[in-house]
Order: C-alpha cells, then sequence, then structure tokens
C-alpha cells in the first residue's frame, strides 16, 4: 500500500459508469416486475441487489466527473453496494434450491433437509454480507490501519462466501446426480426442474468467479494492480453480475413455485403464464 491514501488510482470512466447503470437499471426493473407480478417473495434479496448495482455505478459516475479531486460520499456509496450486491444474489439463489428439490420430489435425497438447507446457507450469506459491508465501511476511512484492518475483514467475508458456494454446488451437484441415476415419479415427469438447477449452477460460478477476483483485489493491496486498473473491475465485478441478474429474468424461479403449488410464472421476461400446480393436478393424473 502506498502511504499517500487516494480514493481511486485511475480517472473512473463515465462512459462505463453509465452503460452499467443503464443495464442493471434495465434487469432490476424487469425484476422488480416479476416480483410484483408472480410474488416470488424470497427474489427480494436479488431485486434489492440490483438496485445497489446501479444505485453503485450511478455513484461511479458522480466520482468519474470529481476526478481528480473525489469526495468522500461517492466513493463510498460505490464501494459498499458493489461489494455486497453479490451477497444479496447469493441469498435468493440459496432460497431456490430447496424449491427446486421439492418440485422433483427428492428431499429425501439431498444432502441436507429443505428446512436446514436454506436457514444454513442464509446464515453464512449474513455472515459474509456483514464481514464484506463491515471491512468496506472501515476502509473508507482512508487511515493505514483502516485500510488494512477493513481489507482483512472484506477477504474474509469473501471467504466465507467461496466456502458456503462450494459447500451449495457441493449439495446441489449431489442431489443431481442421485435423481439422474434413480430417478423417482416426480423427477421422470416432463417439468424443468433440471432447467433451473442448471442456472443455479451457471448463477453460482459466475460469483465465485467475481468473489476470487476480489479476494485477488484485495490480498494484492490497494495500491495492487488490479485496483490500479478500472477494466478488470468491469470485466469481472460488473459484467458478471449483470449476467446472474440476466439469467434469472430469463429463468425465473416464480415457474418453479408455479409447478408446485401453482400461480403466475413469469416466462421470457415481461411474459406471464398461469400454471396450476403438481399437488392440484395429482387428482386427475391418478383417475
Amino acid at each position: 500500500m502506498t502511504n499517500e491514501f487516494k480514493f481511486y488510482h485511475y480517472d473512473p470512466s463515465i462512459a462505463a459508469a453509465v452503460i452499467f447503470t443503464i443495464l442493471f437499471l434495465i434487469t432490476t426493473s424487469l425484476h422488480s416486475y416479476q416480483l410484483l407480478q408472480t410474488r416470488i417473495w424470497f427474489m427480494i434479496p436479488m431485486v434489492v441487489g440490483g438496485f445497489f448495482e446501479w444505485v453503485g455505478y450511478v455513484a461511479r459516475a458522480v466520482s468519474s466527473q470529481q476526478s481528480p479531486d473525489w469526495t468522500l460520499g461517492p466513493y463510498l456509496v460505490q464501494t459498499l453496494l458493489l461489494l455486497v450486491a453479490p451477497a444479496l444474489f447469493a441469498a435468493s439463489i440459496y432460497m431456490e434450491l430447496s424449491r427446486v428439490i421439492i418440485l422433483a420430489d427428492g428431499e429425501s435425497r439431498a444432502l441436507i433437509k429443505g428446512k436446514w438447507l436454506t436457514k444454513l446457507f442464509v446464515c453464512g450469506d449474513v455472515v459474509s454480507f456483514l464481514l464484506q459491508g463491515g471491512g468496506g465501511g472501515i476502509q473508507a476511512s482512508g487511515t493505514q490501519s483502516g485500510l488494512a484492518n477493513g481489507s482483512h475483514l472484506v477477504v474474509g467475508g469473501l471467504f466465507v462466501q467461496l466456502v458456503f458456494f462450494g459447500c451449495f454446488i457441493a449439495v446441489a451437484m449431489h442431489f443431481d446426480v442421485v435423481m439422474r441415476k434413480v430417478p423417482n415419479p416426480q423427477a421422470r415427469r416432463a417439468l424443468p426442474w433440471r432447467k433451473h438447477l442448471v442456472a443455479l449452477y451457471a448463477a453460482t460460478l459466475l460469483i465465485m468467479v467475481r468473489s476470487i477476483f476480489r479476494v485477488v483485489e484485495y490480498v494484492q493491496g490497494f495500491s495492487g494492480y488490479l485496483l490500479s486498473h478500472e477494466v478488470y473491475l468491469y470485466m469481472f465485478d460488473s459484467l458478471l453480475m449483470f449476467c446472474v441478474m440476466v439469467t434469472f429474468n430469463v429463468v425465473h424461479p416464480s415457474e418453479v413455485v408455479a409447478l408446485v403449488s401453482g400461480g403466475k410464472a413469469a416466462k421470457k421476461g415481461w411474459k406471464m403464464e398461469r400454471i396450476v400446480g403438481f399437488h392440484q393436478r395429482l387428482p386427475a393424473d391418478n383417475s
């Protein structure tokens, strides 16, 4: 780390900040519409995370107009919001897996039972969120001790996130393999449970790549190569997190919930389709 604290080691790009503000505003608006239409409340963290993203890039755009005399407010907003938003995405991802398992009627084959699965992973996500948020706030003080202590907290929070993501993928893959090897009658039906599982895999891997990037970024230090070159933030954070949000715009979890208990499902973005839940079709199927 350098002796002199600087908010940025480059002049933030107004073009990149505006582009990603618009992109995240679009996908977040669509998620908000899908949430209100389908009432799948466990997607609230995803929507809040989307708001964090576009507000964070608005703050970066403000900083870009202040170079080189940056002020604390916009810097602190973009630092904290962009850092913790993926933890909110993770919360929605964790909560969907238990619904996918129920849809495939596979609770007896899951490594962790449904009622504990969500609680375990969401608790880990909360710890990660608090560590990253606290660390980012401490770093904003600009002192040498604040930069060092805050960095340690952020890295710790990212490692917690990576550990829980690793366990999450292991649980999901175990369930996937078992259900494909010995499928039950529910899994054999023409139900898209595996499509949603693949979406969870994709989103989880994208966030893991981003978290690894952030770990390396913070381990290198405030004057390290990654923090000194803005392009890597947009390559390994902004773009990947935008892809996560779009993934769930397209493969929306409302389909899983609607297939189990009935209700509206978001299909291909804006289109809504009312689905009769599986449990409601059982009498007709058995007659």
